[in-house]
């Protein structure tokens, strides 16, 4: 769980540095702010045409997560010796081959460690380490930035992760009727039987739709948040960016707090808080749409929290319910599955939201843009509440 969050707080960094280059104008940025969110969803991009699917199904989690850990670190080191602003993005996207199989890899993990009434916890604790790395970045590497670079700080977080990665493949084990079914796993062959009929699962593919609207708006928010309160609210660089860690913290705090409420309130039932959190998110950004010029601080960061425990807080509900709608040994198949559909949030949404900021020359319509979305989240929800009863119902 640490070496995750670890992990994934590095990649998810992108998103406060994106911020900081923008303000600073540095090289390779410019003011057009569909260009500053460009790099931000390239991670993703790596993550859906390389996400290794089946090979958490095939291996086990140990040696990928090392693997994994060394891809991402290794290229994210190289990136800090590089001065064009394409070969950037290349050894970014690269970096998405570690972070697309590393939520196959340990959502695996977690579907054999643990029963159902207890995912919901347990995936909220390792999907914590997103948010909470990315508020570390904005307290600690931004200010180390601004004395010693981004270059020194990114090479020695990437040197961090590589070790951990290391250590992790040592101490983690994976369960012992994982290695007993290892000889049992798919050929290539049957693999892509498995891949079609995933496909084909209208649950999954339902689920991994919603995804995808949640998770650009969640990419939407931690990429604007800050230009937006800083541009257009007037509110101090230092803190509009301390929003961006109170809403990472919401964020952080979403993550365990919804699954200790779908394994304790709702029994498991994921749909429900799914519901939920996609409400908060619908009513937060029509909030943030509307907020004029000199709103008062103490009420952003209330604002913020509640708009960051909701978005940013979805993604261990989302990994248990990809996960548990298969057997569980192709659990690894089928988060990989929903993560390279759900990632086509991040990739699209964020230039979009930018475009339309560029071309309306304000961030109104861009925030109603996340609301929107949310309606559209909601009504896929209701088809697949629906289709899981009609599924039970012929049980």
């Amino acid at each position: 769980m640490a070496f995750d969050g670890a992990d994934y707080g590095r990649v998810h960094r992108a998103q406060p540095w994106t911020a900081w280059g923008a303000n600073r104008r540095g090289s390779f940025l410019n003011k057009s702010t569909s260009r500053t969110a460009a790099v931000c969803p390239v991670p993703g991009a790596g993550g859906c045409l390389y996400s290794h699917w089946f090979l958490a199904d095939r291996f086990g989690s140990r040696p990928l997560l090392m693997v994994m850990s060394v891809t991402l670190g290794v290229s994210f080191l190289l990136m800090t010796l590089q001065h064009n602003y394409g070969l950037v993005l290349l050894l970014i996207m690269i970096g998405g081959i570690g972070y697309g199989g590393m939520h196959p890899t340990t959502n695996r993990g977690i579907v054999y460690w643990h029963v159902q009434k207890q995912r919901g916890t347990a995936m909220g604790i390792k999907q914590m380490g997103i948010t909470f790395g990315s508020a570390l970045a904005a307290i600690l590497l931004l200010p180390l930035a601004e004395t010693h670079g981004w270059r020194m700080v990114v090479l020695i977080a990437c040197i961090g992760l590589i070790i951990t990665g290391v250590i992790a493949y040592f101490l983690y084990r994976d369960p012992v009727l994982e290695k007993n079914n290892n000889h049992l796993k798919a050929k290539p062959g049957s693999t892509f039987k498995s891949i079609a009929a995933m496909a084909k699962n209208k649950a999954l593919l339902l689920i991994s739709l919603c995804a995808m609207g949640i998770n650009g708006s969640q990419m939407a928010l931690n990429t604007y948040l800050v230009l937006f309160t800083y541009e257009q609210l007037g509110i101090n660089l230092v803190l509009a960016g301390l929003l961006l860690v109170i809403s990472e913290v919401g964020g952080s705090l979403g993550r365990i707090g919804w699954g200790v409420i779908s394994d304790r309130v709702f029994g498991g039932e994921r749909l429900k808080v799914m519901a939920i959190i996609v409400t908060i998110t619908l009513f937060a950004s029509a909030v943030v749409a509307f907020l004029p010029s000199g709103t008062p601080y103490g009420l952003l960061v209330p604002l913020f929290f509640v708009f960051g425990f909701a978005v940013s807080g979805f993604n261990g509900i989302w990994m248990n319910l990809a996960s548990e709608l298969v057997p569980k040994e192709q659990a690894g198949l089928s988060s990989g599955f929903s993560i390279t559909l759900g990632s086509m949030g991040v990739i699209f949404l964020p230039p979009f939201f930018g475009l339309v900021v560029d071309q309306t020359q304000g961030y109104t319509f861009g925030w109603l843009l996340i609301s929107f979305l949310m309606v559209i989240v909601m009504v896929l929800l209701t088809m697949l509440n629906k289709l899981k009863k009609e599924q039970q119902s012929a049980r």
